[in-house]
Formats: C-alpha cells, sequence, structure tokens
C-alpha cells in the first residue's frame, strides 16, 4: 500500500489527477503501479487502476491478470470495478472509501444508483437492431482462431 500512497502522491504533485494511486502485485513483486492521470490526459478513464492494469497487461503480456492483487488508495468506482472483473485479478486492497472518496468531491454514487436502477439514467440508451451488426458479431463468433476474453 505504500507505493500506491506514493503513487497518488506523486500524481496530486505534478497536477495530473485526483488522489489516486495503484500497484498491482503477482507473487509478491510488484508488476505495475499507476497514479490518476485524467487531468494530464484528457482522459476521464486514466484512473489509477486503468493505468496500473493497462501497465500490468503490457509488461506481462496478457489481458488476463489471474494471481494479482491490487492496491489502491481508495475503494474502485463502477468503472474500475468492472476492469478489475474484466482483468480477472485476484484480490483489491483499499483504503480509503467510496464515502471518503465522495467527501472529498468523488461521488459515484450516481452511476451506482443508475446501475441498480434506483434513478433514471440521464444517458440515453436506444436499441436499434441491425443484421449487419449481428453479422459482424456471429463472423467472430464463428471464427475458430478467435480469442475468447
Amino acid at each position: 500500500m505504500k507505493i500506491a500512497l506514493q503513487e497518488a502522491k506523486k500524481g496530486i504533485e505534478a497536477g495530473e489527477g485526483g488522489p489516486f494511486g495503484a500497484v498491482i502485485v503477482k507473487d509478491a513483486e510488484v508488476v505495475a503501479t499507476g497514479h490518476n492521470m485524467v487531468v494530464k490526459t484528457n482522459d476521464p478513464t486514466a484512473h489509477a487502476e486503468i493505468v496500473a492494469i493497462r501497465r500490468a497487461s503490457e509488461k506481462l503480456g496478457t489481458f488476463h491478470l489471474e494471481g494479482c492483487v491490487i492496491y489502491v488508495t481508495a475503494e474502485p468506482c463502477p468503472m474500475c470495478f468492472a476492469a478489475i472483473h474484466w482483468a480477472h485479478m485476484e484480490k483489491v486492497i483499499y483504503c480509503n472509501t467510496k464515502a471518503e472518496s465522495a467527501a472529498i468531491g468523488f461521488d459515484d454514487s450516481l452511476i451506482t444508483d443508475i446501475m441498480v436502477k434506483k434513478v433514471e439514467d440521464p444517458v440515453k440508451f436506444e436499441h436499434r437492431p441491425s443484421t449487419g451488426c449481428r453479422k459482424v458479431f456471429m463472423k467472430w463468433y464463428e471464427d475458430p482462431d478467435k480469442i475468447l476474453y
């Protein structure tokens, strides 16, 4: 966790984003680190966890991070929560809670409330079925050389 905290401080001091740091460990060795870089990159997905996951995946040459533990300075937001699951990580260890993040201006409760249907989604989603889209899906599905993830 000490490294995750150092990453968070590094990001704050550089003015690159919020107070979030992450470190990914596998077999007791640091694989990758990251801090929030939303402001620096103008990328709303550049959260500490996402940055660290991208770096770990590149370093390990895989998009599945089984056996990895991620240490983060705050309980993951819904996006990072999903990314951690997509990466098949083993464990998440965090310091600050969602409530503590919300108290300093990083409140993701609206997203969670939308996901569990407590509130109406302000972003409108429209389903438009398409034969062409289904054909693309089937093309991938029927490819014997596809790589499942």
